[in-house]
């Protein structure tokens, strides 16, 4: 049976209501790998849709439009004239559509089922962009089979056309393009592949991203990763995901996780925090006050200034204490740019072990007519096979090490032992 989409405003039921927190839902101390990796996976494509109809719009706009606070799966803003509605048109947002977030995320996944290794810039150009653009999918939003280059932003458009027809070296592909959260947005499964461990995911990521963004965008991208490996780490909490964050973060996307949790903490419900938040992250983020309309300075390469979405996933999961649905909502009735900033939210909370909504991930699942959950059982297996082989590489360099070493030293006494 297709479950009913809630109208505008409505909760559905066992929905959580705005501004109230689940304690004691979020398994971090007994969640499996598998479990993680699914809960990052479902949990950013529900995210993802639940912010969809509402992106681009401000906290008061979206309260105003449906009655109150977001409460779960909601039709198009502009109700049956989505078709022909400027600006969204064609695109068919609501109604438990992903947007691009979870196609570039699930094209990630399939380049990790194809390499089944750590990937790097040139994984880009070998596969992900050819994904891009000869491979017809479902595209939810469109209702049709396309090439998922039909439905992708300009930002991600730019994979294409710098690799594909300008030929352009794969790791410098990224130099040039608008700095956004065209990269971050998709880099979770980069994070799981290298679960519990923030630095791996933070230098692969880099890597990864370079052929898609430069400047804070790249650097976003790193971080996101690193955030949803620490989140699978046993016993991680929202603190110790924003302290592995700070640790690698650089320039202003460091500043803005900083100012933006700082706040963050002060606050336990994503009601009172949605005004604070924004008035955090504001310096650091070039799109400005109206995001339908830039600021003549936006998307360009800077130190000094981060992308909005990540900072603003980070504080709402520190707001919410980890779970799910008020780490989502909180997200999603932020506004601005909130599918991505959900899908981020979403991936980070589901990899602490914060069980998704099986109500949400049953209506997204079947309106987007995706399979959720095989993305994750593939990636899984891939980062199993990763680790094993890492394994292998890292005690073949102790043994080479400790042959050339000093020989009163061993490696057990380097502590490099495992």
């Amino acid at each position: 049976m297709t479950p009913r989409t809630p109208q505008p405003g409505t909760a559905q039921p066992g929905t959580a209501q705005p501004g109230t927190a689940q304690p004691g839902t979020t398994r971090t101390g007994t969640a499996s790998l598998a479990e993680r990796v699914t809960g990052a996976l479902v949990g950013a494509a529900v995210g993802d849709a639940l912010g969809g109809p509402v992106e681009g719009y401000s906290p008061d706009q979206i309260l105003e439009r449906h009655g109150g606070r977001i409460h779960g799966v909601v039709g198009p803003w502009h109700g049956a004239d989505w078709r022909t509605a400027r600006p969204l048109a064609p695109y068919h947002k609501g109604d438990g559509h992903v947007t691009d977030d979870t196609l570039m995320t699930h094209a990630l996944v399939r380049v990790y089922a194809t390499v089944r290794d750590h990937l790097d810039a040139y994984s880009v150009a070998s596969h992900l962009v050819p994904d891009l653009l000869t491979t017809p999918r479902w595209i939810p939003e469109l209702e049709a089979d396309a090439l998922p280059l039909q439905r992708i932003f300009l930002a991600e458009k730019w994979l294409v056309a710098r690799i594909h027809y300008g030929h352009v070296d794969p790791r410098e592909a990224g130099t040039g393009n608008i700095v956004n959260c065209g990269a971050a947005m998709y880099m979770a499964p980069v994070g799981l592949v290298n679960a519990a461990h923030p630095a791996g995911a933070y230098a692969e990521a880099l890597d990864v991203a370079g052929a898609h963004q430069s400047s804070y965008g790249r650097e976003a991208a790193g971080v996101f990763a690193a955030a949803v490996a620490a989140a699978c780490a046993p016993g991680a909490t929202p603190e110790s995901v924003v302290a592995a964050a700070l640790s690698l973060a650089k320039d202003g996307t460091r500043a803005a996780i900083e100012a933006v949790c700082e706040v963050a903490a002060h606050h336990s419900d994503f009601e009172s925090a949605l005004v604070p938040l924004r008035e955090a992250v504001a310096p650091y983020d070039t799109v400005g006050p109206d995001y339908r309309a830039p600021s003549l300075g936006a998307r360009r390469p800077s130190r000094l200034h981060a992308i909005e979405e990540l900072p603003v996933a980070l504080g709402m999961l520190l707001v919410s204490g980890g779970d799910f649905r008020h780490t989502v909502l909180g997200a999603v009735n932020y506004g601005r740019d909130c599918d991505s900033i959900a899908t981020m939210a979403g991936a980070l909370s589901g990899a602490l072990g914060s069980p998704v909504p099986e109500e949400w991930a049953k209506t997204v699942a079947e309106a987007s007519r995706l399979d959720l959950w095989e993305p994750a059982a593939v990636l899984t297996g891939v980062a199993r096979e990763v680790f094993e082989r890492d394994v292998r590489k890292r005690r073949a360099h102790e043994r080479a090490f400790a042959a050339i070493g000093d020989a009163r030293a061993t490696v057990e006494d380097a502590g490099c032992s495992g």
